[in-house]
C-alpha cells in the first residue's frame, strides 16, 4: 500500500476566509460565491478563531429572551453553522500561530483580540486573508489581503 506524503494528502491554505467572509459565504453573497468557485476549494479554509466567534453569536441569540418563532430560528442558525462547519477547513491556532501572535501584540497594533488572532494564524500558514475588514488587518505587517465582497 502506498502512503501519501504529508504535502500530497493537504493541500496548501492560499486562501483564509475571516469571520466576516464565512458569514458572507453562507449567506449566499453572490461576489463572494463566485470567487470560491474560481478557486481550488482544496486552498480555502477559516480558523478556529472564526468558528469560536460564530458559535459565541449562535449561543448568545438563543440564550435571549424571546419568542418560540426566534428561537426557533436561533437553533436553525446553530444547526446551519453546525453543517457549515463539518465541511470547512478549519486552521487551529497552533504554537507556531502563538509564537507569531506574541510578536504581535508586542507591536501594540489597534486591532481586535480576535482578529489578531486570525492574522497570527493566516501568517503561519503563509496564506491570504479574505475580508472586508481593511481597516484593522491592514495594520498587520506583511499580511496580505484580499477583498471578495468588491468587484
Amino acid at each position: 500500500m502506498l502512503r501519501a506524503t504529508m504535502s500530497e494528502s493537504v493541500p496548501t491554505i492560499r486562501y483564509v476566509l475571516d469571520t466576516d467572509t464565512v458569514t458572507h459565504q453562507q449567506l449566499g453573497q453572490p461576489l463572494v460565491v463566485s470567487q470560491l468557485r474560481l478557486v481550488d476549494r482544496s486552498t480555502v479554509a477559516t480558523t478556529i478563531i472564526t468558528l469560536y466567534e460564530q458559535l459565541r453569536g449562535r449561543l448568545a441569540a438563543i440564550n435571549r429572551k424571546q419568542s418560540d418563532a426566534q428561537l426557533q430560528l436561533a437553533f436553525r442558525h446553530l444547526q446551519a453553522t453546525q453543517q457549515y462547519y463539518c465541511t470547512a477547513r478549519i486552521l487551529p491556532f497552533a504554537e507556531r500561530a502563538a509564537q507569531i501572535h506574541q510578536r504581535l501584540l508586542a507591536q501594540k497594533l489597534r486591532i481586535g483580540a480576535q482578529d489578531l488572532q486570525i492574522a497570527a494564524i493566516v501568517l503561519a500558514h503563509n496564506a491570504v486573508l479574505v475580508t472586508a475588514n481593511h481597516r484593522h488587518f491592514a495594520q498587520v505587517p506583511g499580511l496580505p489581503i484580499e477583498d471578495w465582497t468588491r468587484e
